[in-house]
């Protein structure tokens, strides 16, 4: 009776706990991607060009990374859910003041403040649930995880389009801060308190050493350079295919071009498969696969028909997601007790990507046109690829979880 009781205790904490990560996978992505369907509007409104209106989301991204960094030094001295807790808190706050400025700079600045706040929960997500589930499900977890993500920055970017026809920028924003803020509070108010960690202080030289340790081992390495091109790459495609889709030969409007974040279900419908194949098969090998079907759906974006970029938009997203999946599941498993170093690096990588490339591109796009920019983008994809094939090499014969050597 005792252990069924147990067995039931087990089954609810994880319901829980996937149930609060999910929420905080909505409120993350809903908040750093708000601004991306809106490039156009802030083009209009604050006359600027199409590379310079993609810094207002590319500066929630860099401060993303920028918080990160610091994360990667002070994660440790924090229980994991009030750091989560307090970070969707205040980053909400932070949404709804930038509702309100009339200063395109000022937003710029808001959004790196965001960005930075935000970067409490992506720094300890994975390892809260690397911690606290089974290693049996952790991949259906970290699936669904990145789920939330998914489906935060669909919703994130539909309704901010859709609200922005009908009653500007500034409505868009101030909803989606307020709707936050609610699921911030849901979470702080739900998550379950950790059971498999102990906050304490980790000296400065300690937390060098593991970073060293981690940026000097090639299957680190890899997973990163993989997390930092795959994204860019993906942010570029989302944050300029409006563009295109408002511009002859398509001129569609608004509410039309906001459908196409709908396409954010493939990328849930991805994250779910490959994290459930990858308790079974070897996540290295599905990484592959992953690159390459990114870009069978990179190469129908190049078809100028609608039905081919819907459709090549899907494949895209779908398979982002599931190479997102892998290498963070590849990461925070391999990672031992370095799971915090492990993972910030991880998502420091990924933003920097989505900044730097999602910013870089566009001025390609805006001097050479669309066909030159995804072929940018295709030359990424290939160094991505490239370096998964030695993922294999660099894994074969070693145990699937690194031992922390430097504790002397």
């Amino acid at each position: 009776m005792k252990e069924m009781n147990r067995s039931r205790e087990a089954v609810a904490r994880f319901r829980l706990i996937r149930n609060c990560m999910f929420l905080s996978g909505l409120s993350v992505f809903a908040q750093l991607y708000l601004f991306q369907p809106l490039l156009s509007e802030m083009c209009r409104n604050f006359g600027v060009s199409p590379a310079e209106s993609s810094l207002s989301v590319s500066a929630s991204t860099a401060g993303m990374a920028l918080g990160l960094i610091v994360m990667a030094f002070k994660a440790d001295s924090v229980s994991r859910e009030r750091l989560m807790g307090a970070s969707l808190l205040l980053s909400s706050l932070l949404t709804i003041v930038s509702a309100f400025t009339d200063s395109y700079f000022l937003l710029l600045v808001l959004n790196l403040f965001k960005g930075m706040v935000l970067a409490g929960v992506s720094s300890v997500a994975l390892a809260y649930l690397s911690e606290e589930v089974d290693k049996a499900m952790i991949g259906l977890a970290i699936s669904l995880y990145l789920s939330g993500n998914t489906l935060g920055g669909m919703s994130g970017r539909v309704a901010a389009t859709l609200v922005s026809g009908w009653g500007g920028w500034q409505s868009a924003v101030w909803l989606i801060g307020i709707v936050s803020l609610l699921l911030g509070g849901l979470f702080c108010w739900k998550i379950p308190a950790g059971r498999n960690f102990s906050a304490g202080h980790v000296s400065l030289k300690e937390k060098l050493h593991q970073m060293r340790f981690l940026l000097t081992r090639g299957t680190f390495v890899s997973m990163y350079l993989i997390a930092a091109l795959s994204m860019g790459i993906f942010v570029s495609i989302y944050n300029y295919l409006s563009f295109l889709l408002e511009a002859p030969p398509f001129s569609l409007p608004h509410h039309w071009v906001a459908l196409i974040f709908t396409m954010y279900v493939a990328g849930i419908i991805g994250s779910v498969v490959a994290g459930g194949l990858s308790d079974k098969y070897s996540p290295e090998r599905l990484l592959q696969g992953t690159l390459g079907l990114m870009g069978v759906g990179m190469a129908l974006l190049l078809w100028i028909q609608l039905w081919a970029i819907v459709l090549g938009l899907g494949l895209m997203t779908f398979a982002f997601f599931g190479t997102h999946t892998l290498a963070s599941r590849i990461v925070s498993v391999h990672a031992g007790q370095m799971k915090s170093s492990a993972t910030s690096i991880y998502w420091l990588f990924y933003y920097a990507g989505s900044s730097v490339v999602g910013s870089l591109s566009g001025i390609v796009l805006s001097g050479y046109g669309w066909s030159s920019f995804m072929e940018l983008l295709f030359v990424l994809l290939a160094v991505a690829w490239i370096i998964s094939l030695s993922v294999l090499w660099l894994f074969k014969g070693k145990k699937s979880v690194y031992v922390w050597i430097a504790r002397k």
